[in-house]
């Protein structure tokens, strides 16, 4: 089926919200779903349809070009198309790479774009924003380096104009540069103080992928930006609601990040201690999966 559904993928216009919509979704599903042994076949097929790739070029464009829904929550036809071209493409980024598959089709993104979307939210909805740092995550474990993916950066050109302070720091962090890790720090912690569960689950992978591609680059940056003074107070926030449990799977995250890389000015011992008391008395075997591997992490890390 994926060369039928594909193939009419790449014959539609993206304003086709009817049939483009259950299709990419069956394409999405079809990577995730199949055997380990299909899915290295069905990244082939599609990275092999030039038509499907330039049609989801034309998809990722349309989100810089749409007006946000002016109802909060609301997911028009349009904006659910987005998100499920982001994830589509998202996957064929992750599995691209761990099969090494022969591309026929670029696609090009523009850094700067994708960045301003999560550090200047313009009442996009939450599954919008999440599809979007889903590939945020995917280009950051890759180095920004893939195959499938050129990325196009709007700074590159304004390179010469910064000050040569900076110059230095921002060279070893391209293609980001520090006033945009900064800034998209300062955006994931607000996003984390809505406490939408997957809102903020994504936002807690983004931080911890940022931290790691920042540590492998300028350890100087990456550590400065764990032991931020702020993060102890959104950890406050965080358990201000009515479940004051540290055994929530963004926290936990978060204290293992935290703890992964000494920000002991964020998490102190009486955290831990507290944490570990919480899990003692907890009855394991009815935890959420999520809060099961998030603890088994937080264990491993102390």
């Amino acid at each position: 089926l994926l060369f039928p559904v594909s193939n009419l993928c790449g014959k539609c216009r993206p304003r086709d919200t009817d049939l483009l919509q259950p299709s990419l979704n069956f394409l999405y599903w079809s990577l995730h779903q199949t055997t380990p042994c299909s899915q290295q076949r069905a990244v082939a097929v599609l990275l092999s349809n030039v038509s499907l790739l330039e049609l989801l070029q034309k998809v990722l464009e349309c989100t810089w070009l749409q007006s946000p829904s002016s109802e909060p929550g609301y997911l028009s036809p349009e904006d659910a198309l987005l998100c499920s071209g982001w994830l589509l493409v998202s996957s064929l980024l992750l599995y691209q790479h761990r099969y090494n598959t022969e591309v026929h089709q670029t696609l090009s993104l523009d850094l700067t774009e994708v960045l301003n979307v999560v550090i200047f939210r313009k009442k996009q909805p939450i599954l919008l924003l999440v599809s979007i740092m889903q590939l945020l995550r995917a280009v950051l474990r890759q180095n920004f380096s893939s195959s499938l993916l050129v990325i196009v950066d709007q700074n590159t050109a304004q390179g010469a104009t910064q000050p040569q302070s900076s110059s230095l720091q921002d060279a070893a962090l391209y293609p980001l540069t520090t006033q945009q890790v900064f800034s998209l720090v300062v955006s994931l912690q607000n996003l984390l103080v809505h406490k939408d569960l997957l809102l903020s689950q994504a936002v807690v992978a983004c931080l911890e992928t940022l931290v790691e591609y920042l540590y492998v680059k300028n350890q100087d940056v990456a550590l400065h930006v764990a032991s931020q003074p702020w993060h102890r107070f959104l950890l406050f926030t965080l358990l201000s609601g009515g479940q004051k449990s540290f055994l929530q799977p963004e926290v936990l995250r978060l204290m293992t990040l935290f703890l992964k890389y000494h920000s002991s000015n964020i998490i102190s011992q009486k955290e831990i201690s507290q944490i570990l008391q919480e899990a003692a008395e907890a009855n394991l075997a009815e935890l959420p999966e999520a809060t099961s591997r998030a603890l088994h992490l937080f264990l491993c890390q102390v």
